[in-house]
Order: C-alpha cells, then structure tokens, then sequence
C-alpha cells in the first residue's frame, strides 16, 4: 500500500461541500492500492477515526489585520464601511477601502495556514514513505503547500481544483491582483505533475493556461454506501422533496411555482395529491413567492434537518427537485446536490440553468431524470410525472446501472490511476477524461 499526503483545507466534520469530494477519496482509495494521510487545519470536531488525519493550527490574517486597524474582525468591510464590490459598478472608494485586504489576503484568506502545514508537512515526510502528494483547492494556498513540500522532497504532485484559480468567472479582483496571481497560479502549477478539475469544460479552460500539463476529469460522486438501501416506501402523495440551501435569483424556485400554479388552476394537478417540502433555510422571499403562487396549502418550508433525515425524505419522494443558476458560466459545474439526489434513485427535475450544461448531460446519459429550460417544458415534464403517479401510485426510480460511473469509489479509482501515472510517470500531454469501466456491483463492495 502506498501512501498519499492529501491536502485540503475542508474536510468532514466541516460541512462544507468541497470536503464531501475529499472524504469520499480518502475513504475509498485504499481499495486501488493507496493509504490517505489527510493534511488540514484543526476541525470543528473529531474526524472519522479510520482515517489518519493531521491537523495544525491555522492564523486568520485577515481577521488580524481588521483587528490591528480597529474593525470589528468578525464582520465584513460591506458591513462596517458600507461598500461592496458586488455592485454593478462599484466606486472608486470601494476598491480602495479594499486594497489593503487584497494585498493581506493573497493568493487567499486562508494564506495563515501555510507556515502550519510547511512544518506538519515536513515532520511527516521525514519520517514516512510517501508516494505522493494530492492537493486541493479551494484556497489556492494548499497548491502552495503542496509545491513547497513536493520540491523540497521530490515527490510526484496532483493538484486538483475542484473550482478554477484565476479562470474562475466568480473572481472580482482588482486588476493589479489579477495579474500578479495568474503570474502566480502559473509558476506554482508549473511544478505539479498533472492537474485535475471536475468538468470536461473546466478542463478545456485548464488546458489553454497550462498547455503543457496533463490535465484529467474526475467528477465528485455520491458515496455508494448511500445507495445502498432497501426500497423505500414512497410517499402516498405526489410528493416533489428539495434539500439543500436556496438562492434568491440564482436557485429560485419561481418558475417551480408558476408552472404548478398553472397545472392547478387548469385541473391538470389536484392540489390535494401534491406536496412540495423544502428542506433548508426558511428565508423571507421564499415564503413571498410562495404565497404569490397561492400555494401556501401545497408548498412547506421546513428547515434544515440531520443529513440521515434529509437522505431518508429524499428516499422516500416521487421526485427530487434540483434548482440551478441560468448563467453561461455555470455550464462547466456541477452541484454537489446532483450526485447526492443520484445516490436516492429517484427521477430529478432540474430547471433554472443553461441550455447546455454538464448537469443536463449528466441526466441525460443516466436517464435519472429531466432537465427543463422553460416553463413549457417544464409543465409537461410535471404533468407526465404526474399522470404516471395517479396511474400506478408511485413515479418508476433510477436503474443504478445507470449512475455507477459517479459514485465515489469510481471516483476514488480515476485519482488512484491519475496517482499511479505520476508515480511512474506516465503522462499524457493533453487533456483527458479517465475511463470508467467498474460496473455496479462496486456498490455493495
């Protein structure tokens, strides 16, 4: 068994998503031949014991700096000045009142933890036979670790970026930063031995700035022990379930709302057989639209429950509902909510994205359910659903044949081939896509 130094500033307990992708990787890898020691600043809690976790301390910068001039370190400047850069057309006193944090926050806010991670790094390749180290972003600064202690010891480097670096749309920089961090992001990525992102999209933007790195696709997953249930009882009632956080216009359900509206109103749909739940935040506009579609009888906003509750009502639901951004930059991404809803084996509806996209290609190649663009579509798409479930009391579930190839332990086995290469290296000069060649039965392994 060889050993990985994996490093990643998230990692569970921490809730935040890009640590589901990591979690899921070092609890699978070991079944392709590879050992993870996980490298991260102190958790909130205690991780999972079957894994060897290293963790170090970790200093806020920014939240020194605030404190060193005054502010309030635990609230925003928008908040204490009053600016902001998300404006359409932010002023030149916003990016000045900026400017200071621009320079102590780069490459990012989390640049504290690398003097941590250096040290623990070093203490640990003295004294272990490491085959090769995975590092992953977001923050950047893990690459920066990576680079250093890959150099200093010369150990093959994978860097993936799970979100871009500087190609991110998201990124509203100055420009004098901009540019000094594409400098950066390619003299720190020069030195990985091969790069690795989520979409076939992402890849293509990764290929143009490093045109002589081998850039690979590995897509997050759900975790097969997730799929690995009975068969649910389903709901009596014609019951659509959306877990997760909401968006006022980016995941907004309204056009949801109107096409039900309508297919109430035209008889098509019996507001007594339906029920919508929302699982998350119970935020204002949501309750606002909701009550301008007139479906307050129809719809429920209940909060956030334990990830076990959320799993079972997803099992248990004639459909899961799955609200995207409809922004062209948005093609290229996944929603990590996408491979959980896979894992339910229920139909999705996905609506309020791109016209062309990787969820959309994703639910077509796996037939596990519809992607609409308009609110015509997207009433006939609800009417079928509909007319299936009154005739035969339940909506037919996903074939997990069809969604083998993005569970985690695929997943686990495209890095352990990435891994592989590198650690003998063979590598390929373009981009590629890592073939998917398990078969379903994985699951139950």
């Amino acid at each position: 068994m060889k050993n990985v130094l994996i490093i990643t500033y998230f990692f569970p307990p921490m809730p935040e998503i890009g640590g589901i992708r990591l979690y899921g990787l070092a609890k699978y890898l070991p079944q392709y031949g590879w050992n993870p020691i996980i490298l991260t600043p102190l958790l909130s809690g205690e991780p999972n014991s079957r894994f060897q976790v290293i963790q170090t301390p970790y200093d806020d910068v920014v939240a020194l700096w605030k404190r060193h001039v005054g502010l309030n370190p635990k609230e925003t400047l928008n908040k204490q000045f009053g600016i902001s850069r998300a404006k359409n057309r932010p002023s030149i006193m916003d990016h000045l009142a900026y400017l200071p944090q621009e320079i102590i926050s780069y490459p990012d806010n989390q640049r504290g933890w690398y003097k941590h991670a250096v040290k623990a790094g070093d203490d640990l390749l003295q004294n272990e036979q490491i085959g090769a180290i995975l590092s992953s972003s977001n923050p950047v600064t893990c690459h920066l670790i990576a680079k250093t202690l890959a150099g200093k010891y010369q150990i093959p480097w994978v860097a993936d970026l799970r979100d871009l670096w500087t190609q991110n749309p998201y990124s509203n920089h100055c420009a004098l930063r901009r540019f000094a961090e594409r400098n950066l992001e390619l003299r720190t990525l020069d030195k990985a031995n091969a790069l690795v992102t989520v979409s076939k999209p992402l890849a293509d933007d990764l290929s143009r700035l490093h045109t002589h790195k081998p850039v690979y696709v590995i897509t997050n997953g759900f975790d097969p022990e997730d799929a690995c249930f009975d068969a649910p009882e389903l709901t009596n009632k014609f019951t659509i379930t959306y877990t997760g956080m909401l968006y006022d216009g980016k995941r907004d359900p309204a056009m949801f709302f109107e096409a039900l509206k309508n297919l109430i109103k035209d008889g098509v749909i019996d507001p007594d057989l339906v029920e919508v739940r929302f699982f998350g935040s119970r935020d204002p506009w949501l309750f606002n639209e909701i009550g301008g579609a007139n479906l307050e009888g129809v719809v429920k906003v209940l909060g956030f429950v334990p990830r076990n509750v959320a799993l079972k009502k997803q099992r248990e639901s004639q459909l899961l509902l799955l609200l995207l951004w409809n922004n062209p930059q948005e093609k290229g991404v996944y929603t990590g909510k996408v491979f959980e809803y896979l894992a339910a084996q229920r139909p999705i509806l996905a609506l309020g994205g791109p016209d062309e996209g990787v969820v959309k290609d994703l639910l077509n190649e796996t037939q596990a359910g519809h992607y609409v663009s308009s609110l015509e579509d997207l009433e006939a798409t609800l009417s079928k659903y509909y007319s299936e479930f009154t005739k035969t009391g339940a909506v037919a579930s996903t074939e997990e044949n069809a969604i083998s190839k993005y569970s985690q332990l695929e997943m686990a086995r495209k890095f352990a081939d990435v891994l592989d290469k590198v650690q003998i290296g063979e590598l390929q000069d373009h981009t590629s896509t890592v073939a998917c060649t398990d078969s379903a039965k994985k699951f139950t392994q």
